[in-house]
C-alpha cells in the first residue's frame, strides 16, 4: 500500500458519514440494500451484530490526503454463526494442530448470504479495489486474528483478491431468472409438462384452506406487521439454530430508514397472519432473507418464499430472485445453482497450505455440480413438445 494511503479501523458505521458511505456502496452504478449505512446501523442500533453477539464491527477506510478513497465492512468474531460459508471443520483442525482460529475478521454482511461488493470504493476502479482488499490483509497481519474471510463476493473481486494472494472457494446457491416474463404463466411455459403441472398443482394446494397473500412494502408496513413476522421469525429460527440472530429493534429501524426496498410477503387465515416471508428489493434483484409460520400448510412455504417472490419480480421487472442458501429442492421450482465467492487471507503458513489444496479439489467438485444440474434442469429442452 502506498505511504500516501491511510488505513483506519471503524469500530462503528457511524464512524463514517452515511452519505460518504452509501456514495461508496453504490459507485458501481447498483443498489445492494444489505451494503447501505442503513441496514449495517440497524443491525448494530438493534445489538444484532455487536461485540455481545460475536459481531465486534471492525470496518475498514482507506483515505488519501484526508479523502475517503473506499470502505469495507468487516468483523472481529469469536465464533463462526450467522456466516452461511462454513469453516467449523476449519477451527477444528487449526485447534488439533495446537493453534488457534478465534479470533477471525470476517468480510461480509451479518446473517446475509447475499453475494455483493465487499470492498466498496468511492470511485468504481479496480486499483481502488484491490488497494482495499490489501488493506483488509493489512488489517488481519497487525492485529491478533489467526485470518480474514470474505464471503459471497462478487467474481469480479473474488478474482482480484486471487490475484493479491487470498485463497478462493466456491459454493453455490439456487436463483430465479426472469427472461422477460410478463406473467408467471409465462415463466410455466419454458417448463417440462410435468414440473409444470406438480408447480400448478402445489401453488393451488397452499392456499386451499381459504389463505390469502399480502405483499407488503414501502409506507404500508406498520408496527402491527413486523410484530406479526417477528413471531413467525422466532418460531422458525429457535427450532432451526436455537437463539435466532435478528432482535425485534431491527426490524422497526429497517422500517424507518428502508422501507422503500423491503417486501413481506405474509399469508393470511381467517382474518390472522399465519405465516411470512421477508425480502429486500435491490436494482435487479428481490432477495429472499428470512421465513416463518405460526400454521403448517402444505407447499405453504414453497407459495410465499418462491413463486410469490418470482411474481413480484416478474411484476417489478426484476432480473432475479436471490431466495436463500442453500436448498436443491428449488431446482424443481424454477431456481437454477448459481456459484458463490469466498476469499480467505491465512496468516499460518502451513494451515494455509493444507487449505489451499483443500479448496482446489472442492472447486472442481462444485463446478461438477452446477454443471450436472444446469443439464437436469426443469426447463423444456429444445427438443420437447407437449
Amino acid at each position: 500500500m502506498s505511504r500516501e494511503r491511510k488505513l483506519r479501523i471503524l469500530e462503528s458505521i457511524h464512524d463514517v458519514d452515511a452519505e460518504l458511505w452509501d456514495r461508496c456502496a453504490t459507485s458501481d452504478g447498483n443498489f445492494n440494500p444489505f451494503l447501505t449505512h442503513a441496514f449495517l446501523a440497524a443491525l448494530e442500533d438493534s445489538g444484532s451484530a455487536v461485540s455481545e453477539t460475536g459481531w465486534q464491527p471492525f470496518h475498514v477506510a482507506l483515505e488519501h490526503a484526508g479523502e475517503l478513497q473506499g470502505v469495507a465492512p468487516l468483523y472481529a468474531k469469536g465464533h463462526s454463526q450467522g456466516e452461511y460459508v462454513f469453516d467449523h471443520a476449519w477451527a477444528d483442525a487449526l485447534h488439533r494442530a495446537g493453534g488457534r482460529y478465534y479470533p477471525k475478521l470476517q468480510g461480509s454482511v451479518p446473517f446475509t448470504p447475499a453475494s455483493g461488493r465487499r470492498v466498496l470504493p468511492v470511485r468504481n476502479e479496480p486499483e481502488i479495489e484491490r488497494e482495499l482488499l490489501g488493506a483488509c490483509a493489512q488489517a488481519a497481519e497487525q492485529f491478533d486474528v489467526s485470518s480474514l474471510h470474505m464471503t459471497f463476493m462478487t467474481q469480479h473481486q473474488w478474482q482480484l483478491a486471487g490475484e493479491l494472494g487470498y485463497l478462493r472457494r466456491m459454493d453455490q446457491q439456487y436463483h430465479w431468472r426472469n427472461a422477460g416474463y410478463d406473467t408467471f404463466e409465462a415463466f410455466l411455459d419454458e417448463l417440462s409438462s410435468k414440473k409444470r403441472k406438480n408447480l400448478r398443482r402445489e401453488r393451488r394446494e397452499a392456499l386451499a384452506a381459504e389463505i390469502e397473500i399480502e405483499w407488503v412494502t414501502g409506507r404500508d408496513l406498520t408496527e402491527a406487521h413486523w410484530d406479526a413476522f417477528y413471531r413467525f421469525y422466532m418460531d422458525t429460527g429457535s427450532r432451526k439454530w436455537g437463539n435466532p440472530y435478528l432482535t425485534r429493534e431491527f426490524f422497526s429501524r429497517i422500517n424507518d430508514t428502508l422501507a422503500e426496498h423491503t417486501l413481506l410477503i405474509l399469508a393470511k387465515r381467517e382474518g390472522r397472519y399465519v405465516a411470512g416471508a421477508l425480502n429486500f428489493i435491490g436494482s435487479d434483484t428481490l432477495y429472499g432473507r428470512n421465513w416463518g409460520c405460526t400454521e403448517y400448510h402444505p407447499f405453504l412455504h414453497f407459495e410465499v418464499c418462491y413463486y410469490q417472490a418470482i411474481d413480484f419480480a416478474i411484476a417489478r421487472g426484476l432480473d432475479r430472485v436471490e431466495a436463500g442458501a442453500q436448498g436443491q429442492h428449488k431446482v424443481a421450482r424454477g431456481y437454477l445453482p448459481q456459484a458463490t465467492y469466498s476469499a480467505h487471507f491465512i496468516k499460518d503458513a502451513g494451515f494455509r497450505r493444507a487449505v489451499e489444496r483443500y479448496l482446489e479439489e472442492e472447486r472442481g467438485y462444485v463446478q461438477q455440480e452446477i454443471d450436472y444440474v444446469g443439464t437436469h434442469s426443469p426447463f423444456r429442452k429444445q427438443t420437447e413438445t407437449d
